[in-house]
């Protein structure tokens, strides 16, 4: 048997079926009537040579092993051509007019004021809008439309309609002040933290919510600002994971000392430039992620 090539439009069918349960309910989203659904997938599997969809039943069209398979493909594919569209459109469309940022807290200061000083001498007519945020708050923002290119970390998850480009690490550091217990011996383990406080980052958007990121205690204090956590670190108040940016000076002034804990040691934070499929990075927000990923 030959087998052809799908079209597009058969592909779309085939996810949309997928997603909907029913012929009539796809024919309902894509304004077509059942009967033209129906031939979409009838023509789709000749092409393809396999049935996707059991239709011995009464009940709604379940997808067979192949066609479970090859929805993957298919959803792939028309992704793949969104993003086309959505980066023909931002060529159209030229330079923007502004570029909205949302930082990651734990995107080290310097590295964001290089690519700011450094956007505004490639970039003079662009206006900048620049958010700070953390852990999901940063992914709801670029969601919701309020930024257009956001900076995370790597580790969290991410909706299907959005890209990625990694640009680099965060060395994160477990600290706490000298007046600290943990203070006054070397090394520790895991289990040895327990009962001590440990001073937890949270997340302000539902997005991560409820997920801990190098968590080993089983006392946490959650906080919403990562300057509180700093301010509380000093003051002898539980223990916890830093950016190394952020604590070198106290480190160097023994206003904080670095615990040496098995396996949380050398903790890297990574970080992603992350955009809508919908809403490609633009020359100047293409510009400013280049940036960021050449500070590597």
């Amino acid at each position: 048997m030959k087998v052809g090539t799908p079209t597009i439009d058969q592909l779309q069918i085939l996810a949309t079926v997928a997603e909907c349960g029913s012929f009539a309910a796809a024919g309902r989203r894509l304004n077509r009537a059942t009967s033209a659904i129906a031939y979409g997938i009838d023509n789709l599997e000749d092409q393809l040579g396999v049935a996707v969809f059991d239709r011995s039943g009464t009940k709604k069209p379940e997808l067979t092993e192949a066609g479970r398979a090859l929805l993957a493909h298919a959803r792939s594919v028309l992704q793949g051509m969104e993003k086309m569209r959505a980066k023909a459109a931002s060529l159209r469309e030229g330079e923007e007019a502004e570029v909205s940022l949302v930082a990651d807290v734990m995107l080290p200061t310097a590295r964001l004021v290089d690519a700011l000083q450094a956007f505004q001498i490639a970039y003079p007519t662009v206006q900048l809008r620049v958010h700070a945020e953390a852990l999901g708050a940063v992914t709801q923002l670029v969601a919701d439309g309020t930024a257009r290119l956001g900076i995370n970390c790597a580790m969290h998850p991410l909706p299907d309609d959005m890209d990625r480009q990694q640009i680099g690490n965060v060395r994160l550091i477990p600290v706490a002040s000298p007046s600290h217990p943990l203070a006054r011996s070397r090394r520790h383990s895991p289990g040895e933290l327990r009962e001590h406080i440990q001073l937890v980052l949270t997340d302000r958007s539902p997005l991560t919510q409820g997920q801990d990121f190098g968590v080993v205690s089983s006392k946490t204090w959650r906080l919403a600002d990562l300057g509180v956590k700093h301010a509380l670190l000093l003051a002898g108040i539980g223990w916890g994971l830093m950016p190394e940016f952020m604590v070198r000076g106290d480190l160097e002034a023994g206003r904080l000392i670095e615990l040496d804990i098995r396996g949380v040691k050398d903790a890297l934070y990574p970080l992603q430039a992350i955009w809508r499929v919908q809403t490609p990075p633009g020359p100047a927000t293409q510009w400013l992620i280049d940036r960021f990923a050449a500070q590597v």
